[in-house]
This record gives structure tokens, sequence and C-alpha cells, in this order.
């Protein structure tokens, strides 16, 4: 019996135990379509954040308000006085790097919009920007205009609105540009519409409306506003250049003692999408720990059926050692059968796993990650699959190939 004969009788065997054969595939499908499903899903993420970073641009960097307090020389040390107005202008006027700079503020972050009957709810974030607030941020305008520098120099009441506001209020059945909504008790007029963001912000973006600058400060009054500003330098390859630039004309705007930290923040794009690489990095080992011990469970079951296989087939493995097979070949018998079998379900659970996987991550990225796959998870998976069936198959093969034929043609 050659190899190709052994083959052709272990795929026959196969098929003359369909319910076993699609039971014990199952079990095998399960356990892959966990571990290619996790990280499918986990990749899916990392795509929708590499897209929603991308908009952003890897060559921009804000500077921001320190938020906390913290320790220094074992003291812990008050939150810093926030960036007001004169600090943003003014590393506006001094950087001479030639990025492009846009100062913004958040007048409120639970702001109500009201458009005649209809009214959004207070969780709106109204944000006082410049003309080049939307370039920066990534934002694109699905109909009307930005604000211009004649809305930003008047103080102007006119409003560029994120699609979410624009739904809610309109329902599609009217142009927002040129509609008049009342928020935080003034009326603005739409100049604007912006497209649908999405993606990790959790909607955030899309629920944003963006007045004038001193208009937004207009409404604060006398309470103290904290303004933030973000810069787009002209490639990737000068932003370290303009990130340490950047921090010494605010040392200096600021005038932050020599030696001393800094009174503020710097948040490179770059590292915002690092730090979510790590984070799924970490996610990633957790998810094929956690497909791992499943397969575990399934090559444990394989390992059993294969067994009860071997005891119902005794007179059979006689039979076939009494016409000259070799215990050889009574092993790669046994051994094809359990690597087909796991082959057949490895191929179902990679079906099922890049299915679910990118149902999962569209769901949490609300669509924005795209189709993904995973060429190397869904490798990886075909080829654990063997090596489980190789792991569940030996032991039977072994043990098959052992039975002395006469005792195995005695076997009822």
């Amino acid at each position: 019996m050659n190899l190709i004969e052994n083959i052709r009788e272990g795929l026959r065997s196969i098929a003359s135990n369909r319910l076993r054969t699609i039971l014990t595939s199952l079990i095998i499908a399960i356990g892959i379509t966990s571990l290619v499903g996790i990280l499918t899903a986990i990749d899916g993420l990392q795509n929708s954040v590499n897209t929603s970073f991308a908009g952003l641009g890897a060559n921009t960097f804000s500077i921001v308000a320190r938020q906390d307090d913290y320790r220094q020389g074992g003291r812990v040390r008050k939150q810093d006085e926030p960036i007001d107005y004169f600090d943003a202008v003014q590393f506006k006027r001094r950087f001479p790097y030639g990025a492009t700079i846009s100062v913004s503020t958040v007048a409120t972050g639970a702001a109500q919009a009201k458009f005649g009957s209809k009214k959004t709810n207070p969780n709106v974030q109204l944000i006082g920007g410049d003309p080049t607030y939307l370039m920066v941020k990534g934002y694109t305008l699905q109909t009307g205009r930005n604000l211009t520098q004649n809305d930003t120099d008047y103080g102007l009441n006119v409003a560029v609105i994120g699609s979410e506001v624009a739904g809610t209020l309109f329902e599609k059945k009217l142009n927002p540009v040129n509609q008049v909504i009342r928020v935080s008790g003034n009326q603005y007029k739409i100049v604007g519409v912006l497209d649908k963001k999405g993606g990790f912000s959790g909607g955030g973006d899309d629920r944003m409306i963006l007045i004038p600058l001193d208009n937004a400060r207009a409404l604060a009054g006398s309470q103290r506003q904290t303004f933030s500003i973000t810069a787009s330098v002209p490639t990737v390859g000068d932003q370290d250049e303009a990130v340490g630039e950047a921090r010494g004309v605010m040392r200096q705007v600021r005038r932050d003692p020599l030696g001393q930290p800094d009174s503020f923040d710097i948040e490179r794009a770059d590292d915002l999408a690092k730090e979510t690489e790590n984070i799924t990095g970490y996610l990633r080992i957790g998810g094929f720990g956690i497909g791992f011990i499943t397969l575990l469970g399934a090559a444990i079951a394989l390992l059993n059926i294969m067994l009860v296989s071997v005891t119902e087939r005794t007179r059979e493995i006689g039979i076939r050692k009494s016409l000259g097979a070799t215990p050889q070949r009574i092993r790669e018998q046994f051994l094809i059968e359990a690597v087909v079998i796991c082959i057949l379900g490895g191929i179902g659970g990679v079906v099922m796993g890049l299915g679910i996987g990118n149902i999962i991550a569209s769901l949490v990225s609300q669509g924005k990650g795209g189709f993904v796959v995973p060429w190397v998870w869904m490798g990886l998976g075909l080829v654990v699959c063997i090596g489980v069936g190789l792991f569940a198959g030996i032991y039977p093969a072994v043990r098959a190939s052992k039975l002395d034929p006469i005792e195995a043609l005695r076997y009822e």
C-alpha cells in the first residue's frame, strides 16, 4: 500500500463517517474562529484607529494646558495656569517655523442646538476656532463653506455644524446651509456642514458646532477659558525640529523658569497612534492566548475521538496488517485522517472568524475601519490546524500501528 493509496483510503474513511467528521471539524472550527475572529477584530480596530489619525495627519501636534497635578521633589505641584488667549496669540506670532497654526477653545461641551421644534441632546461641543481649524484637525466639508477671516475678525454669528447635528435638526428634509439655529442663547447662521467623521471619536466629532473664535470668547464673559494650539508642519520629517522649536517658544511665552518643567503639554498625533498600536499589541497577545486555550480544548476532544476511532476499527486494522500493511502505513492513515479533519475545520473556522471579526470591528468603529483580510492570521490559523491534527493524531496512530494483527482480527 503506497502513500497515494493510503491518502485515498484515509479520505474514504472520512467520507464514510460524515457525522463524526462534521462534529469533529466543528470542534476545530470553533477554536479557529475564536483565534482568527479575535485577531481580525483587533486588526480591524487598529485599521480604524489608523484611518482616524490619518485624517488628522502624522505631521500635526497640539499644545494644551496640563490637566493633572504631578509630583516634583516629593511634593505635589498644583495644576498649571491654563493657556489663555494672549499666550495662544503670542505663540502664533512668534513661531517662526512656517507651520499652519490654529487656535481654538471649547466654549462648552454640553450645548443644545435648536431649529424650530427640533433640538439635539445637550451633548454638542461648541468650539470657537479660526479658518485653519478644519484643515489642521482633518475635517472635510460636505456642503457650504469654511469660516473666513472676516467671520473671525468681526465675531459674526455664523457656524459650521457636524453631520450628526445636521441630521438631527434637519433630517435630510432641508438644506442646512443658510438656515438659522439657536445655540446657548444665540442665533447662528449655518454656512457649512461637515462630512461624517465617526471612528474612535465615538461620534463626538460629528456632534460639533464651530463658531468664530472671538464669538466663543464673548460667550465666556468673565469666566476663564483655556485655549488649544494645533500646528501642522509641512512634512513629517520636520516635526521633531518643529516640536523642539515650539517648546522653546511656548516656554518664553509662558515665562517658564529655567530648569523647571514645562507648564504645558505637547501632544503629537503620531505619539497617539503609537500608543494605540501598543495597546492593540497587548490585545493581540491576549486574543492569541484565548484562542490557544480554546484550540487546546479542541485538540483534546479530537484526540479522544481518534482514540475511539482506533477502537472501533480494530478489526479493520487487523485485516490491513494481514494484507501486508506496515505499521508506518497504518500510522500515516490515521495521521492523514486527523490532519484532513483539522484542515476542514480550519477552513470553516477561518471563514467564520474573518466574518465575525470584521462585524465586531465594524460595529465598534462605526464602519470606519473597512473590511480587513488578515492573511497572516489566516495562514497562522491553518498552520495551527495542521499542528493540532498532528498532536491529536500521533498517539492514536502509534497505538493503531502497534496492534497485533491476530488479536485485532479476533476483535468483535
